[in-house]
């Protein structure tokens, strides 16, 4: 299946918005269904840091880990699931507009299934085709309103 792409304009600097696009203790305020997240270990996260990340499915909570793949501050950052039936890939990217006052970010997702998860995929990126852009929605209202 395709890719689910989308794309938000946000009046805030590259700087500001990619810090709280890709900090994972901050996905439930602008993510439906994430109840919590976190990256293991200390320190500033790098390629290799583990993602977790609970999110309420079908009534139930489940805990999915990911790890970043890819991270250039402040204008990628990539992660692949690597654990449970459905794992997903992200890619956030960030690129200034208006000499920086602004933001175009750009959300790539995509699903791959395993056992069971094969036959769930296309449901899963059913529900993903309405979520993310209400979450790029969500995510450029939590921004622009802060102050």
């Amino acid at each position: 299946m395709a890719p689910i792409v989308s794309a938000i304009d946000i009046a805030r600097p590259p700087e500001e918005v990619f810090s709280y696009a890709t900090d994972p203790s901050r996905f439930g305020e602008w993510q439906s269904g994430v109840i919590s997240g976190h990256i293991e270990g200390d320190g500033p996260p790098g390629v290799g840091s583990k993602c977790m990340m609970t999110r309420r499915i079908g009534g139930s909570e489940r805990t999915s880990t990911s790890e970043i793949t890819e991270i250039l501050p402040p204008r990628t950052w990539a992660i692949r699931g690597i654990d449970g039936p459905i794992r997903a890939n992200v890619n956030v990217t960030v690129v200034p507009l208006q000499d920086g006052e602004q933001s175009r970010v750009t959300i790539q997702l995509d699903f791959q299934g395993y056992g069971i998860g094969k036959m769930l995929v296309p449901m899963v990126v059913w529900q993903a085709r309405k979520e993310v852009p209400q979450s790029c929605q969500n995510l450029k209202k939590q921004l622009e309103n802060r102050s």
